[in-house]
Parts: structure tokens; sequence; C-alpha cells
């Protein structure tokens, strides 16, 4: 170890090599709660520094783990091994936006929110929103294919990656893809987008901007059940309206909103967020054509925010789901699981009947747009057991209804057990081989992603 640091301090720098205890337990946790160690964290501020610590782990055997903000909600940060956590947030430079190409060229240590403050003057958007964008790096977005609110219009980030620049195991740089569409041969670019840091840390990207819509919409409507709710998704679907954003709270979940912010006062068993953008005279057609679809369906209280405040009131309160139930316990876990939109109601079901099954409250937003679900559970020390049994039963319902167990989280170390339920023993042999090639030392975030291989992480956490 003391060879490693003091290689390391040669190149980076004393300020920029760290492994006092507290700067380790800094770096010992994501937004899952679970905790970690490392052995010591680097701050590379150049690809070519991420270069030479690679080089330097993969000399001394030891363990990388590349972190951006640490947001993520799968363990995917977790150094799960000791090892070198690559913390990338000074690679922060957006070196080039080109309005004409409408792209930009990003290092992936800059945050989402602040790629969209730049691409906004140019009249443009990078679509991705993930609810954490304004604290989430690109890097972190890159890497578990990250989605958001807006993927059911625009799709999730690999949707809009036109090319990255990833260091290899080795030390080696790559391009992969480039700025034009379908760059020639294989599909690589696509292999390393929602790779999770296990084929190589990525550094920089060339990313697809979109043009800013004229103006928005932006719709609530409260429910008195949820299958009325869903209905009423199906039916604005039928109508053949693309919005921009259709998420769905739950009743538990609209509570512990309210509880944490007293201005909001909606109640009921469900409510859908609906939001719409493009010409505002297109706009207003949609409005009133998802007003008589969502009235039919049940709704009690329809609600159209009058200005830009009122639609900001709106999206906030979507966006403290989660942080809302840091205030029913300091333990949260959320999971990720998605099913074609038409089995959301089955599926819905049967999270509350599993969790009644576990004895575990669980509070659900989804994307209902694309039937991405998160199921989220409060829980203590003593209800680990209960929720490692949830969380398995709830993947494995998902499978079973011909979903997917990760939507846009990531699988982590939170969904290796799953993998198991949605891939069989071959599909899963081929992921391995693949991430031999790419890292046959397997020094890469070991124990994330894919089962098998010697992982001894292979289970729920």
């Amino acid at each position: 170890m003391q060879h490693i640091f003091a290689e390391l301090t040669d190149l980076l720098g004393r300020e920029r090599v760290r492994r006092d205890l507290r700067d380790r337990l800094a770096y010992a946790y994501d937004a899952t709660g679970e905790k970690h160690l490392p052995d010591l964290v680097v701050f590379p501020e150049t690809t070519a520094e991420v270069a030479a610590c690679l080089r330097l782990a993969r000399e001394h055997g030891m363990p990388v783990i590349p972190r951006g903000a640490g947001t993520n909600l799968s363990g995917g940060t977790l150094p799960l091994d000791g090892g070198m956590v690559v913390n990338l947030v000074r690679l922060n430079r957006i070196r080039h936006i080109d309005p004409d190409a409408r792209t930009a060229l990003v290092e992936t240590g800059v945050v989402n929110g602040a790629l969209q403050q730049a691409a906004a003057p140019h009249g443009l958007f990078f679509a991705p929103d993930p609810s954490s964008f304004k604290v989430a790096t690109l890097g972190g977005n890159l890497a578990e294919n990250a989605g958001g609110p807006r993927c059911a219009k625009y799709g999730v980030t690999a949707n809009h990656v036109l090319g990255v620049e990833l260091v290899l195991a080795d030390g080696t740089v790559v391009e992969l893809g480039g700025s034009v569409e379908d760059a020639p041969g294989l599909d690589l670019l696509g292999l390393a987008i929602g790779s999770e840091g296990t084929l190589g840390i990525m550094t920089a990207a060339t990313l697809r901007l979109t043009p800013l819509p004229a103006a928005y919409r932006t719709m609530m409507a409260v429910f008195d059940s949820l299958p009325n709710a869903m209905a009423a998704v199906s039916g604005i679907v039928a109508a053949r309206i693309i919005p921009a954003a259709l998420e769905l709270l739950d009743e538990n979940t609209m509570s512990a909103v309210r509880r944490s912010n007293p201005a909001v006062a909606f109640t009921g068993a469900a409510l859908l967020l609906i939001e719409v953008d493009g010409e505002p005279a297109e706009l207003d057609a949609q409005v009133s054509r998802i007003d008589e679809v969502v009235r039919r369906h049940g709704a009690g209280e329809v609600r159209l925010a009058g200005s830009e405040a009122e639609r900001n009131a709106l999206w906030a309160a979507r966006r403290a789901a989660y942080p809302s139930l840091a205030q029913v316990s300091p333990s949260v876990w959320a999971m990720d699981v998605t099913v074609p939109r038409d089995r959301l109601v089955p599926m819905l079901n049967e999270v509350l009947r599993l969790s009644a099954l576990h004895g575990l409250k669980v509070y659900t937003v989804a994307h209902a747009g694309d039937g991405n679900m998160h199921p989220t559970i409060p829980y203590t020390p003593e209800d680990r057991p209960r929720l490692d049994l949830l969380n398995r039963d709830i993947q494995a319902a998902c499978v079973a209804l011909g979903g997917s167990i990760t939507g846009e989280h990531g699988v982590g170390i939170e969904k290796l057990s799953g993998m198991g339920v949605q891939y069989g023993s071959d599909v899963l042999t081929w992921m391995q081989a693949v991430r031999q090639v790419f890292d046959p030392d397997r020094i890469l975030n070991p124990g994330k992603a894919v089962p098998g291989g010697g992982n001894p992480h292979d289970h729920s956490p």
C-alpha cells in the first residue's frame, strides 16, 4: 500500500491522494446507504492522469472504483473490496458546445444540471434528466444508462451519446463512436454505456443536444384508485399523445411528500403529473384531450399550471418523493423495475401483495409513460432480512410479467441475484467473457453488474 500511495502522490500531489480514515469514510457509501471503506481516494484532473492511475492500480493488483457524485441507487460505486476510488468530479470542463451540430463535448465530471444551464442559451438541452440531475455527474448517467421523467418521449442516456473517451484497465485510452451517427464497426459504444465502470472509465463524451421546446403545459390529476390512474395513462397514449413526462405517485408517497412540504395539498390514491411540450397551439389541443381522458377515467381533481412558478412547484413535489422518505426512516431502499406499460397495474398489485407478505411498507413512484417503477422501502437494520426477500420477490415478479429488473439505476450489487432470473447461465457467461476481454485482471469495479466469474458479492445486498 505504501508503494502505490507514494507513486500516486508523485503523480498527483499529496492534496489529490487521500488515505486518512475521514477521507475514506466520505467515499465509503453511495445513495444506497451501504458502507465499504476504500484503501485510498484519488482526484485526477485529466484523462492522462486517469490512465496513469489505472496503470499503477493494475501493476499493484488494486481494485479500481470510478465515482462521480455518488448518487446512484444500486451500489454501483461501493468499494466492496477496498481498493482505489477514482473520483472524477475534477474532470468538469464543458470543452465545446456546437449549436449548429447540436452536440456538446464534455468531461464526465460535469454535473447534468450544469450542462443544461450551458446549453440553454443556445436554445438546446440534454434530454436525460434523472431526478438527481442537479448533482449527478454525466459520467454516472453514462455508466448507469440513466433515464428520468423525460425518457418516455426522449429516451434514456444511450439515445443521446455519439461517442466516448474510454480508459481501459491497462491505461490505454480509446475513442468509441465519434461525432456522427452510426460509426462503422461493432457497436462498442453501446457496450460501454451502462457498463457500470466494469469495462473502463469514461472521461469524456460527445453528447447529442435537443432543441428546447417552444412551450410546456404541466398538469396534475388525482385519482381515487391506482387502476383508474393507469387506465388514464393508457387512454392518453391511445389518444396519440406522447407526453414529455408522465409520472405516477401512489397514496403512500403523496402522504410522505405532504409531511415534508405542507404547501402540497393534494390527496388521493394516485397522482399523475403530466407534461407535454411543443408549439403552444398544438399543446392547447393536447391539454384539452388529456383533460377529457383523465376525467373520463375518474380523476377527481385536475390542475393545469398557470405559470412557470406553478409548474416548478408541481415538479418540486414530484422530485421531493425520494428525499421526503428520509423523514420516514434514515435508511431507504429504492428499487427500479420496468414492465410493459399495459402491465403496470398487475405489477403494482404484486408490489402491494408482496409488501404485505413481508410486512414492509412500500412507497411507489413510476415513470408511467415507459413502465419504469420505483418501489421504495424505508427500513431499519432489523428489517434487513425481510427487505432482501422483498427485493428478490419484486424482481422475480417483474420478470414474470415480461419486464426488466432495471430501467435506469443499473445492476450494481442490488440486482445481482435478479440477473440470474432475468438471463440464463449462457448469457451471463457471455457477459463475463466480454468483461474478461476489456479487463483480464478484474480490477475494474469488482463485484458489480454481472454475477459469477468468481464474484464474491454474488448476492442481494
